[in-house]
């Protein structure tokens, strides 16, 4: 019985964590998405007005373009291309997915962030609620992972092999499966998609897992790049699962 309930209590968890991101991007992309349009529209004005008259600027309208220029990249809008990609927004859902999923797991890029008012009251509240949420996910996957660990534990004790080195070998085990799927690989897959040197893969990687965070490097960022539809999504689901491997590997 506590089996079959402890396996409800955590598919409900797991199910109510999925659903807390999901409703959390819907509601940051319904704040976010029209402010971001506007800056976008006046970031292309700027840059018509700007080709129009550079020729005759003054030193002083120069330098408030090389501001608002900088604001404006800044704020994730780049006056890059003919049509500025209006279209194509930063809080699409996807984007606005892997956002709600760096705020849960304290990762914080700072690359992409809450404009409005209402987006940022709001970001105060989902963290405020999410943070704790994410934590209680990490240990219940975490200790999912663990009885995995005890199972092959006691599959190699049933062997005849000595406890002790039964923990050496199950913590070896899941530093080399942890390392290979949530760092080595997923650095080959950043190097094809984004174009980054394999170091910077697995730089990027390790900057993200640890939640340092620091935004230098970030997925799906590149104006100039085509990314296939659900990469971020893809790339939110990656970290959530690496944070609950390195909150094993401190269990262990």
């Amino acid at each position: 019985k506590t089996m079959c309930s402890g396996k409800l209590q955590t598919g409900l968890l797991v199910a109510g964590y999925f659903i807390y991101l999901l409703v959390g991007a819907a509601v940051f992309q319904a704040l976010e998405r029209t402010a971001e349009k506007q800056e976008k529209r006046a970031a292309a004005q700027m840059k018509e007005t700007f080709l129009q008259n550079f020729t005759h600027l003054t030193m002083a309208e120069m330098e408030q373009f090389m501001k608002n220029l900088t604001e404006a990249i800044q704020n994730g809008v780049y006056p890059v291309g003919n049509e500025l990609q209006i279209e194509d927004s930063n809080w699409d859902f996807s984007n606005s997915f892997f956002f709600a999923g760096t705020v849960v797991s304290t990762i914080g890029y700072g690359t992409l962030r809450p404009r409005t008012a209402g987006g940022q009251i709001f970001c105060v509240f989902f963290a405020l609620f999410g943070i704790p949420l994410n934590v209680v996910f990490l240990h219940r996957v975490g200790k999912m992972l663990s009885l995995l660990c005890k199972k092959l534990g006691n599959f190699l004790y049933e062997k005849g092999m000595r406890k002790k080195k039964i923990k050496f070998l199950t913590l070896l085990f899941f530093l080399a499966t942890g390392i290979l799927v949530f760092l080595c690989l997923p650095s080959l897959f950043f190097q094809i998609t984004e174009g980054w040197s394999y170091s910077e893969g697995i730089y990027f990687a390790f900057i993200t897992l640890s939640t340092i965070g620091f935004g230098d490097y970030v997925v799906g960022k590149q104006p100039d790049r085509n990314y296939f539809s659900y990469y971020r999504t893809l790339v939110a689901i990656w970290i959530l699962f690496g944070l609950a491997w390195i909150a094993l590997l401190f269990n262990l």
